[in-house]
């Protein structure tokens, strides 16, 4: 199984493991991923800048699996002793993936690795693996993510994949995935991609039958059956309907563009609309020549430099270890967006999955904090958008939801924050297959909006405003929503004075103890010196189940920065924590008295604020 020891907190510029954690959910058939800016005090910091899980369905009952390199006649060109390969394949279904993977073991001699095998295999054997993995399958639900990477991490331990290479044929699909996958240093050498055309993969897909007697795959136009009697038995598989290949095409898309920033460097991406020994002879090339440079490294020789692959997957290994650079360079790119967004995306599975109901995230770079001139409401949308949709490619029913108007008179309205929030998540791009309105809904925060057939709730910025409290509407809708999930994404329930005439129904007490009994899956803040907002002296980080990470923003030459890992905590530090990593001071250490001046100085230096 997946080991589940805490990694090692990284900084920036360390070139072994990502900081991001290890997932541990995942589904199995290709769909799919505060320091609040209440009150308390701080010393010398300020943090006011003042796609989707892949899931893999199991066949049981397929019997065609691919052939390996032991296939009968099959000469591997490639000798034990020299430099093996790490190549990882994708592409859409009925991209041709699979015929490639045959070609590539024939020639190179690599082990191929696909997760609907290794499935089968460990159900078939009866390993312990095989026998947690049928016990979803039979009950027809999703196989989890730690499962399936602990196959394909007992697979690629073995001698075979060592000697020959390997070839991963099906995982990863998404960021998730990737990311458990960097965690235990598995990284291939290159990373292929098979493009082709949807109308294309459209047309093969609803072209394709089955013998059901053969487990062959034959294609009415491109490859038909060779006899009469074969085609009469042929039937169609329930995937290959046109409605439904659209849909996994939709999926694939998604899943593929959120791993773009992990594998980039490494990526090749073939034309697939061609004749398949074109596009082996293609393939073939890139491999081979990564392989030269892999036996040129070792024998310490120039490899072929800029077209050099493997030297792209090695220095790739040093981009943003724990957080991205450039924070304040607003706007965000699109790559640092996607960052947050997947790391917020695998807190929050890996919250639930492990049986969280109340959960909340906190994320306050600048295009997120409302303190900021530079907050943008559709950077916000995006993250809930991408959350939602997640869920809902593993079949979950996902109500979103904004609060409505708040209070009575002149206090009718919704904080100024989320005005229009709701007319734009309801006219925000939802894909192309239906998920909006049938997996995802849009609601309102109360419990009238909580329907049976909801499978869990994402609540956006949900606040309270002067005269009006939305707990009240919080706990009556968590009350109605019993053991479902309920995730408050940057809620700000700091409590605020009532307003003569409107009471509340419960007291200041319990409101506050209400507020805080969501448990924090991700948490994300800069730190400031105070008053200021730049330059940023660092961040504070965690995500479920991971301690917060504590890093220090540092200058390099050439205007670069990086983050160095200064500390870890169990729980959310508190200021003289955050204040004793920067200066140095060992922890638990009993203060001093070190002279006037020295006490001048520090005061001076670090202005005690307000960030709780």
């Amino acid at each position: 199984m997946v080991p589940t020891s805490l990694p090692p907190l990284r900084s920036s510029n360390v070139s072994s493991t990502p900081s991001l954690s290890p997932l541990s959910s995942f589904s199995m058939y290709t769909s799919s991923s505060s320091l609040s800016s209440s009150s308390s005090s701080f010393c010398f910091l300020s943090s006011k800048p003042s796609y989707r899980p892949c899931s893999l369905r199991v066949n049981i009952n397929k019997t065609h699996l691919r052939t390996s390199s032991k296939s009968k006649g099959l000469k591997v060109n490639c000798s034990v002793k020299s430099e093996q390969l790490k190549v990882m394949i994708s592409g859409a279904p009925a991209s041709g993936k699979g015929t490639q993977c045959e070609l590539i073991v024939q020639k190179f001699g690599l082990v191929h690795i696909s997760t609907g095998d290794l499935l089968r295999a460990e159900v078939s054997s009866g390993t312990e693996i095989g026998n947690k993995a049928k016990e979803y399958m039979n009950a027809g639900r999703l196989v989890p993510d730690e499962i399936v990477t602990a196959m394909v991490k007992a697979r690629l331990s073995r001698e075979d994949a060592k000697e020959k290479g390997w070839l991963l044929d099906g995982y990863s699909r998404s960021a998730t995935q990737v990311q458990s996958l960097e965690e235990l240093k598995i990284r291939p050498d290159i990373y292929v991609v098979l493009d082709v055309p949807d109308e294309t993969l459209i047309d093969r897909c609803i072209g394709r039958r089955l013998d059901p007697v053969t487990g062959k795959i034959y294609h009415l136009k491109n490859f038909p059956p060779e006899t009469e009697e074969i085609r009469e038995r042929l039937v169609t598989r329930p995937d290959d309907s046109e409605e439904k290949v659209k849909l996994r095409l939709e999926i694939y898309k998604q899943n593929a563009e959120t791993i773009l920033s992990t594998y980039s460097n490494i990526m090749k991406k073939i034309d697939g609309n061609r004749p398949k020994d074109e596009i082996f002879a293609e393939i073939e090339s890139l491999l081979s020549e990564v392989q030269k440079d892999k036996e040129k490294l070792k024998l310490g020789k120039p490899t072929s430099g800029n077209d050099s692959l493997l030297n792209q997957s090695s220095s790739s290994q040093d981009n943003w270890r724990g957080i991205p650079t450039r924070l304040n360079n607003i706007p965000h790119s699109r790559e640092i967006r996607k960052y947050f967004y997947n790391d917020v995306l695998q807190a929050t599975q890996r919250a639930i999955n492990d049986g969280r109901t109340r959960l909340k995230v906190e994320i306050n770079i600048p295009e997120l904090n409302p303190e900021m001139d530079v907050y943008r409401i559709g950077t916000l949308m995006e993250l809930v958008r991408v959350v939602a949709l997640s869920f809902a490619d593993d079949g979950k029913r996902v109500k979103v939801c904004v609060q409505g108007s708040m209070g009575e008179g002149a206090l009718v309205g919704m904080p100024l924050q989320l005005a229009g929030t709701r007319a734009i998540l309801e006219f925000m791009d939802w894909g192309d297959y239906g998920a909006i309105g049938t997996f995802i809904k849009i609601g309102s925060i109360g419990a009238k909006d909580v329907d049976e057939q909801d499978d869990m709730f994402i609540l956006v910025a949900p606040q309270n405003a002067v005269g009006n409290c939305i707990i009240d509407d919080l706990r009556v809708m968590t009350d109605a929503a019993g053991k479902r999930p309920v995730i408050l994404i940057n809620p700000r329930l700091k409590d605020l004075p009532g307003s003569s005439g409107i009471m509340q129904t419960m007291g200041r007490d319990k409101r506050l103890e209400y507020a805080a009994s969501f448990e924090s899956c991700y948490f994300f803040r800069l730190l400031y010196y105070a008053g200021t907002q730049y330059p940023i002296m660092g961040a504070i980080r965690m995500s479920y189940p991971y301690p917060y990470e504590l890093y220090k923003r540092v200058d390099e030459p050439s205007g670069k920065e990086k983050y160095v890992a200064l500390s870890t905590f169990p729980k959310r530090p508190n200021p003289d924590e955050i204040n004793d990593a920067f200066i140095g001071k060992p922890r638990n250490q009993t203060k001093k008295a070190s002279g006037i001046w020295y006490e001048t100085l520090i005061f001076a230096l670090f202005v005690v604020i307000t960030v709780y």
